[in-house]
């Protein structure tokens, strides 16, 4: 009895492993972690915005409630990245019987979601400083 590779596999029968769906929903992963990164970062110029503008005017001036949506954006963002590749790997498990690291849109999701972890680390400590009072509030410098 002779089993060819070709019949062993139910992705090599069908002819196509990788499908245009699929490569889009791979690089959906880096383009959603990359925005929960810029969106963490985004929480700092704000603040420095904030503080910049109380020193001119020399007076307290209320927090930017858009700080807090950015704030909240970031670690949604990247679970959101995470969620996206898990599903591609289900995806690719069902439809083409393979497991993810065997497409490279599968690689390429899968190693992004890894280097996501960090940056969901990042996220989540931008949404605890923002939320987190400042202990010796802005300070107005000399304002005479």
């Amino acid at each position: 009895m002779d089993i060819s590779s070709a019949a062993a596999s139910p992705a090599a029968s069908r002819g196509r492993t990788v499908t245009p769906g699929m490569v889009i929903t791979a690089l959906l992963v880096p383009v959603v972690a990359v925005l929960g990164v810029l969106s963490s970062l985004h929480v700092e110029d704000i603040d420095m915005a904030w503080v910049h503008r109380q020193q001119a005017a020399c007076r307290h001036m209320p927090f930017p409630k858009v700080e807090y949506v950015f704030a909240w954006a970031g670690p949604v963002l990247g679970l959101s990245a995470m969620v996206v590749c898990l599903l591609l790997a289900r995806w690719i498990r069902r439809r083409c019987g393979v497991r993810i690291w065997d497409t490279w849109p599968g690689i390429l999701a899968f190693v992004v979601a890894l280097l996501n972890v960090v940056a969901i680390l990042l996220e989540l400590f931008m949404l605890w400083t923002t939320n987190t009072p400042d202990g010796s509030g802005p300070i107005l410098g000399d304002c005479g």
